[in-house]
């Protein structure tokens, strides 16, 4: 036998310290920010809604600038309507406040009245999923309550609660609970049975069962209920301030219409637009987080 075959490869080890092998980590590139990803993102999201949004004016503006139309063009609501548009937080008196103020007294009637609806339709919603029974004696009433208008509500929650504020919150409250109590029972039917055989081998109680595996699994139909619903709820409050008075966003345009303010209703019915849309969206992006990018956007 040669020299050359007597030779064997002998593995060399790792350099060891005291407490063990030596581990070297691989430094993970620092990711730099695309500027150039961004502004191309901002501008396909926000350039079409803009360049629409501008058409739409210039005709409203040509349409309403001829003799003898009855509305106002964008131009006249900035004129007569400038201390709404760029002061929305003044506050001279309980009446004579901004439109922002008035906002946020509607949304704390939003916020009350579909709170309870979105916790009293999860509820109901999983008892009526869960049980045939229950689906069999309560969906066909839900059915029927849930095509009532919602102002058709209101002069019997006046009667029930001697007063404006809690009624308009029943109104909201009876409004946005029907798509949350129907989206989440479908949910909660569409459950696969794997997760429920897993409960019956975890020996899961029924309030076990809910919190960790029938509300994860039904989250996605949830917060589409609860997108219907806050939409909904945001629709009520409007049409119920008109009828029961108050400092809301409603009541405004009520008042604004009999004092034959045109232009400060426009703003009004501006500020409702975009307030609703921020609320779908919150409810939307806290959908996404809760569910992981798997609720309906």
């Amino acid at each position: 036998m040669t020299a050359t075959a007597r030779k064997t490869e002998v593995p060399i080890p790792a350099p060891t310290t005291r407490g063990g092998t030596v581990v070297q980590m691989v430094k993970r590139p620092a990711r730099k920010l695309d500027l150039a990803r961004i502004g191309a993102s901002m501008a396909r999201n926000l350039v079409p809604p803009l360049v629409v949004a501008a058409l739409l004016l210039a005709l409203w503006q040509v349409t309403c600038s001829q003799p003898g139309s009855s509305l106002p063009p964008p131009s006249q609501v900035w004129i007569d309507s400038f201390d709404l548009i760029a002061y929305p937080f003044f506050n001279y008196g309980s009446q004579d406040i901004g439109l922002a103020w008035r906002v946020l007294v509607s949304l704390e009637r939003v916020a009350i009245g579909f709170g309870l609806a979105a916790v009293a339709g999860v509820l109901l919603g999983a008892v009526v999923g869960q049980s045939v029974w229950a689906l069999r004696g309560l969906d066909p009433i839900f059915q029927i309550l849930r095509t009532v208008p919602p102002l058709a509500w209101l002069p019997l929650s006046l009667a029930a609660f001697q007063d404006s504020n809690p009624s308009a919150i029943f109104v909201i409250f009876i409004t946005s609970i029907w798509p949350v109590i129907i989206n989440t029972a479908v949910g909660v039917r569409n459950i696969p049975d794997d997760y429920r055989n897993i409960a019956r081998v975890l020996r899961l109680n029924p309030l076990e069962f809910f919190v960790r595996i029938m509300v994860p699994a039904a989250a996605p139909y949830i917060f589409t209920g609860l997108r219907i619903g806050v939409g909904l709820s945001w629709l009520a409050i409007v049409a119920a301030e008109m009828l029961t008075g108050g400092v809301g966003i409603g009541f405004f345009i009520w008042d604004a219409w009999n004092s034959s303010r045109l232009s400060d209703i426009i703003v009004a019915l501006a500020y409702i637009g975009v307030t609703g849309f921020v609320l779908d969206k919150l409810v939307a992006l806290l959908g996404g987080v809760v569910t992981r990018g798997t609720a309906a956007n």
